[in-house]
């Protein structure tokens, strides 16, 4: 507690004792279970079996590189149909995304996490099991249903059972997650077959499904249904039986209460021109975000690194190790330095990568040195991961949930969401057939957009570290 709340209650107790009341100071053990905003087993809990959402998302999107291999020769899969079953994960990740919010809202945040448990299980159970490519693809779709649905829900309920002050680094553990979910599956990918590997992978679709039943459901969605009694059992348990939430419920009743009363628009409404940089800003993010090739190295990275000639098992133990990293490493730097020069130093250092890459490859076709090719292109990757890792990755979310105002964020976040899916569909289905094309070609490609991006960010996105929504809001729409 602050000096000022000390301060506060050595006055009230001052007061108190000249008009004769009795005063009884609480001891410190006392003192420290009423503090509301403290962590307990049961939102350590809550958050556990929330992020495993995150690391099926990771799971998921990083599985296609390693199992690439595997899968094409025991299948006998074309490369236009291992294309297909790589990109078609975003289709689905765009049909979860557009309905997470309704889903969400109906059934609550718990019931929408199991709807992304039960179509992650049987998608992985459908690959697992394929002997085609149809069911391939159409286990790969009921993944990127639940994917789509859990890279909504799983922060929406981190945020909202968390305390106020405690809620970055909580929500910042989803971004980390993720990472640790395509390190894991980089590692183990390497080592084990692609059925196993997809079997794996419902051990946290598991874990999370039977985890919910122990955690309560967020405080925010039962007060939002009018369930009031039930929101204050939930926020009890996650603060603690002996913490005081009087206040934290006040503020969520209030919440509640001014949302209701403030309308929310439709899709149309955030086209306003006054609405424009906040439009351009979040949809250029997410364009150049998808575009600077994210699912060309995350998903084919094995097969980049052997049509260099080095060691897709060494490349991806180290992405892995980088990714992890450089996603700690984020977390604490983000609210030290702020986004937009995370944003500068990551597209600077994806750049170079794309450029580094490309000049491999470019090597590769004048018949240069085995050896500096397939250097070139380690180096390329590494650096990209962690460059990328450490701004492009996970910052435009965040500023996205920043730029838009209350009544427009629902909508605003299906289009960008929707924008976002679709350039990760369109790079990861196109990718192959460019790195067949052009090995050099693509890369270089990749390299001038995150040029772009540097120019972008330096022109037109805003520092948010420091500033209240309302300002934001203020400074998007003058």
């Amino acid at each position: 507690m602050s000096e000022r709340v000390f301060q506060e209650e050595e006055s009230n107790e001052e007061d108190m004792e000249t008009q004769g009341i009795e005063v009884r100071i609480p001891l410190l053990e006392e003192q420290e279970e009423m503090v509301p905003d403290r962590i307990t087993f049961v939102l350590v809990l809550s958050a556990f079996f929330a992020v495993c959402g995150s690391y099926v998302f990771g799971n998921a999107v990083s599985y296609s590189s390693p199992a690439e291999s595997g899968i094409m020769d025991e299948l006998g899969l074309s490369l236009a149909e291992y294309s297909v079953f790589g990109s078609i994960l975003t289709i689905g990740g765009l049909l979860g995304a557009l309905c997470s919010g309704k889903i969400a809202d109906l059934i609550g945040r718990r019931g929408a996490m199991w709807v992304t448990d039960v179509s992650g299980i049987i998608g992985w159970c459908a690959i697992f099991l394929s002997e085609s490519a149809w069911s391939l693809d159409l286990g790969r779709l009921l993944l990127g249903f639940g994917v789509g649905l859990a890279s909504y829900v799983v922060p929406v309920y981190v945020a909202e059972v968390t305390p106020k002050n405690l809620r970055g680094g909580f929500v910042s553990l989803c971004m980390l997650v993720i990472a640790c979910g395509m390190s894991m599956t980089y590692i183990i990918g390497s080592v084990l077959n692609w059925r196993i590997l997809a079997c794996l992978g419902t051990i946290p679709c598991l874990l999370q499904l039977v985890g919910l039943f122990l955690v309560p459901e967020s405080p925010r969605w039962l007060a939002k249904i009018g369930r009031e009694k039930d929101m204050k059992a939930a926020l009890q348990r996650l603060r603690g039986k002996n913490a005081d939430i009087s206040k934290e419920t006040s503020e969520i009743e209030g919440y509640i209460e001014t949302f209701q009363q403030v309308s929310e628009h439709r899709i149309f409404y955030i086209f306003q021109r006054k609405y424009a940089k906040a439009l351009t800003v979040g949809l250029g993010l997410m364009v150049f975000q998808q575009l600077g090739g994210l699912n060309a190295y995350g998903m084919y990275m094995s097969s980049i690194l052997e049509r260099a000639g080095a060691s897709s098992t060494a490349g991806s133990i180290t992405t892995a190790i980088v990714k992890l990293a450089a996603n700690v490493l984020a977390v604490f730097l983000m609210d030290k330095f702020g986004r937009r020069p995370l944003l500068l130093v990551s597209a600077s250092g994806a750049c170079l990568a794309g450029f580094l890459i490309g000049l491999s490859f470019l090597l590769q076709d004048y018949h240069q040195s085995t050896d500096v090719v397939s250097t070139l292109t380690f180096i390329g990757i590494v650096v990209f991961t962690g460059f990328f890792s450490l701004g492009l990755g996970g910052i435009p979310w965040i500023i996205m949930a920043e730029i838009f105002p209350i009544n427009a964020k629902g909508s605003a976040g299906s289009l960008v969401s929707m924008v976002n899916w679709f350039g990760s569909w369109l790079v990861a289905y196109t990718f192959n057939y460019f790195f067949e094309w052009s090995s050099a070609g693509v890369f270089f490609v990749f390299s001038g957009i995150c040029c772009s991006a540097v120019l972008f960010i330096a022109k037109m996105v805003p520092e948010t570290k420091g500033r209240t929504l309302e300002e934001i809001e203020a400074s998007m729409t003058s």
